[in-house]
Order: C-alpha cells, then structure tokens, then sequence
C-alpha cells in the first residue's frame, strides 16, 4: 500500500470513531424535550371576603358658633415711589433687535459663547469649575481632538456679548459668539 492511500484509511477510521461516540449523544432517540423551569410565580391570592356594615350615625355635640377669623390687616403702599423705580429701571435688551428667531426646522436659534478650546481635559475641567463657582453656565464638548469650554446657551445674542466683556474683565478670557448646537 501507498503512504497516501494509509492516510485516508486512517482518517476514515479517525471520521467513524469520532463519528461512533458523537452519534449516540445527538441522536438518543427521545426526540425533542421541552426544558421544564420551575414557575416562580406564587399562587393568586384569595379574593377578600366582603362585610356588610350598617352606617351608624351619631350626633355631634353641640357647640357655639365658630369665631371667624379676623380681617387681615390693610397695608397701604404709597405709588409714587414704586412707579418711580419702574420708571428708572431699563430693559436689560432691546425687543427690535434682540428677538430670537427660527430656524429652518422651526427650532429657535440660540448662541453660546466659546471661550477656550485645550488638548489636555484636565484644564479645560479646571477652567470650568472655575467659571461655575463664579455663577455662570459653563459646558465643556469634545470636537475635533479638542476640548472646547463654552458659556451658555442664550437665546438673545446681545445678552451674550455683554457676557463676553464681562469674562474678558474677569478671567482675561477672549470668546467668540457661535451658533448653538445639540451636536
């Protein structure tokens, strides 16, 4: 016999033997058995009997008329003070121009003021608990390879340029005014 014809002799022989030990375990004649899980769910309980009861009605003792209570206090307030102090005070922004409008979708448009952009996350972390100790609205977002701090969002674009020299005061922070996203 050749070398190669032993080969395949012997890998039949490997084929059957594997096959003869295989077979019976796939093939034990007691067909497909549903797996059995024990139910977990305890019984329904038992409805409540219901009793009938008979309202019993009891006179409450009589008793004098109730105070009313008293009339509160009239405190009068002179006008002219207060219509001076409306008269004073100036609206923080200007209807005709600082009016937000819609966008194309019908989603308004608002503005966020970018302050900062850093390589390392860490800074821009510190700057941002720096300006939320201060009391503003700080967010950070990852773009580009960037970490981007950014003040906002407003929807009246005058509001944050007042912001944005109020930062520069403070924190020697140049910011640019961009168009706000959800992205």
């Amino acid at each position: 016999m050749n070398r190669e014809r032993k080969k395949r002799i012997l890998g039949l022989c490997a084929i059957a033997i594997i096959g003869a030990a295989v077979l019976p375990l796939v093939l034990d004649g007691a067909g497909y058995r549903e797996r059995h899980l024990d139910n977990r769910i305890p019984p329904a309980p038992q409805p409540a009997e219901l009793v009938e009861v008979e309202p019993v009605m009891e006179e409450l003792p009589s008793t004098a008329q109730p105070a009313l209570p008293a009339e509160p206090p009239v405190v009068s307030v002179p006008i002219e003070p207060v219509q001076q102090a409306i008269e004073t005070v100036e609206p923080s922004i200007d209807p005709t121009e600082a009016t937000p409008g819609l966008d194309q979708e019908g989603v308004p448009v608002a503005w966020t003021l970018q302050l900062a952009s850093f390589r390392d996350e860490s800074n821009a972390r510190a700057l941002r608990s720096e300006l939320l100790k201060g009391g503003y609205k700080v967010y950070i977002r990852h773009m580009a390879g960037l970490v981007k701090v950014f003040v906002g969002p407003e929807l009246q674009r005058s509001r944050l340029e007042k912001l944005q020299a109020q930062l520069k005061q403070e924190y020697a922070l140049d910011g640019i005014v961009v168009r706000f996203t959800t992205q």
